[in-house]
């Protein structure tokens, strides 16, 4: 009799057990896709999104993301000043004046620029401001005054271009400066800043838990993980040729990984009925004519806009060359008349194979 009383309690305990283990047992309910987007960092609108599994947490989450990318922006540029923030055009104010004691972001930035720039050949200058700022101001006369766009005369370019050594930028980590020892010397970081930043970014979110977003900070692509589901992140690669039926040239996967695309179809003006782009060739200091477009694909978003500028204003055989120093890197090359040329391992991004 005993025994089989037991045998009854026991059962009835576990029946407990059960309903009250139910609950921690039950799947976790699917996360909830949310979206934040603005218009107010780098100058490009941008959209963050991000599964979670309740509002708060999501809202928390793309509110941290546009301040962190605001304060890139406001670091990193160099056309504004903004109240109480030491940034980059500050170090071009005081070039060949003064060291100014910077955000460490700033910093760590332009070491990851440098590095890239010795890595690639000297192919994304940031000292090569000089040069960049006599084109941005004809394309900007240009685009305000189309029947009177010039181009910077040739002679203007080469002496800009006397003031580029990257030897010139003086970093001092325990000081926490920059200076530029050339007064003539100009930065310009629009070759990296926006998929560092976005890098950085996208790495705050991780830590912070955050496992299933997708970052697209003015077509700097960024993924973590896969949508809330589990599928694949399915993003566009852009065709260069804006009057084409199809805008897209191919969708790929990206799960954890980054796409940059450098071309030029985006920022250009028009002289005499030519156009002339903003991706300027250190040797030429003429804007690149080797290819329409350069997509790259890898997981460092920072590293990929610094390889996209770098594949740019090299021939498709030099960028190839060029990526074999970088594996884990896969690269589309849309050529001028259209055509299409990409690594090896590129098609597997597709999950199809890609047309000739």
């Amino acid at each position: 009799m005993r025994k089989f009383i037991w045998i009854a309690l026991l059962a009835a305990a576990l029946i407990v057990a059960g309903v009250l283990l139910w609950p921690a047992l039950a799947p976790k309910a699917e996360p909830i896709r949310y979206k934040g987007s603005f218009f107010d960092v780098f100058d490009t609108y941008s959209e963050v999104i991000i599964y979670a599994q309740d509002e708060a947490t999501a809202q928390a989450e793309l509110n941290t993301a546009h301040q962190a990318l605001l304060q890139y922006h406001q670091l990193y540029d160099i056309y504004h000043d903004y109240e109480g923030v030491p940034n980059l055009k500050t170090i071009n104010d005081q070039a060949g004046i003064a060291p100014v004691a910077v955000d460490r972001r700033i910093i760590d930035m332009l070491r990851f620029a440098i590095a890239e720039d010795v890595a690639t050949g000297g192919r994304m200058n940031i000292a090569m401001g000089s040069v960049l700022k006599l084109w941005h101001d004809h394309r900007t006369a240009g685009i305000d005054d189309p029947e009177n766009a010039t181009l910077p005369a040739m002679a203007d370019l080469e002496a800009a271009a006397k003031h580029t050594d990257i030897r010139d930028v003086i970093l001092d980590d325990t000081a926490g400066t920059v200076f530029l020892a050339d007064p003539q010397m100009r930065l310009d970081v629009g070759a990296v800043a926006k998929g560092y930043a976005v890098e950085r970014v996208a790495q705050d979110l991780i830590a912070n838990g955050v496992t299933n977003a997708i970052l697209n900070i003015g077509g700097n692509v960024r993924s973590i993980g896969t949508r809330g589901d589990g599928t694949s992140w399915r993003v566009n690669i852009q065709n260069p040729d804006l009057s084409a039926e199809n805008q897209s040239l191919m969708t790929l996967d990206l799960n954890n990984l980054s796409l940059v695309t450098s071309g030029s179809y985006q920022r250009y003006y028009t002289v005499d009925g030519q156009p002339y782009h903003h991706i300027i060739d250190p040797d030429t200091l003429m804007p690149s004519a080797y290819t329409w477009a350069v997509s790259v694909v890898t997981e460092d978003s920072g590293l990929a806009d610094a390889l996209s500028t770098a594949l740019y204003t090299l021939s498709i055989e030099d960028g190839k060359a060029l990526l074999a120093k970088f594996p884990g890197v896969e690269a589309l090359w849309v050529n001028l008349d259209g055509s299409l040329v990409r690594t090896d391992r590129f098609d597997a991004l597709t999950g199809v194979t890609l047309p000739q």
